[in-house]
């Protein structure tokens, strides 16, 4: 198994292992909370609009957000992370966060290029050269010839992209207790 197979397999289960450890040196306030939650709820709905755009193993989705970046989930999901490391007030919890997303989803991002490049050979190097990696293009051409789509709620459904949002609502439930817990 590659470094590349084994973060992309592994990424959520070593991720419940670093969540433990990071609510351990959480020191959150009420402040902290809410500045965390309002940067993690754009995460949310960077991911959201992303989800219902994504149809996983079907298409080469280029369309909406994929436009501006080939990986709108994680970036989504970078926000998600910084709005956590803000809500749990812990400069060593927040680097620990910020190398794990750091470290492991720049292998996956590597690894679902091979994949996307195996299965859909030119088009998707084509897409490759026009769209960023990871942090999307502001300006600039939004959509890509030849692949139409549009959101939609049933595809976030499919998705399973309420899962993110439950666990993002766990998190900060788990920081008010932890801040409750540590008021003298």
């Amino acid at each position: 198994m590659t470094a590349l197979d084994f973060f992309a397999r592994w990424r959520v289960r070593l991720g419940y292992f670093l969540a433990v450890i990071v609510l351990w040196l959480a020191r959150p306030t009420p402040r902290s909370i809410l500045l965390g939650a309002a940067l993690g709820f754009l995460g949310l709905c960077v991911r959201a609009y992303a989800a219902g755009f994504l149809h996983k193993q079907e298409v080469l989705t280029m369309t909406g957000p994929y436009a501006r970046t080939r990986n709108p989930l994680y970036f989504g999901s970078s926000l998600l992370t910084i709005g956590a490391a803000v809500a749990m007030n812990s400069w060593v919890a927040a680097a620990l966060l910020i190398v794990y997303f750091a470290l492991v989803y720049s292998f996956v991002m590597r690894r679902e290029a091979m994949e996307l490049r195996q299965k859909h050979g030119a088009a998707f190097d084509e897409y490759a050269a026009a769209v960023p990696l990871f942090f999307p293009r502001v300006w600039g051409r939004t959509s890509a010839p030849n692949n139409i789509g549009h959101f939609s709620w049933q595809q976030y459904q499919k998705n399973h992209e309420y899962e993110a949002t439950v666990g993002f609502l766990l998190l900060l439930v788990a920081l008010v207790v932890i801040w409750r817990l540590r008021l003298p």
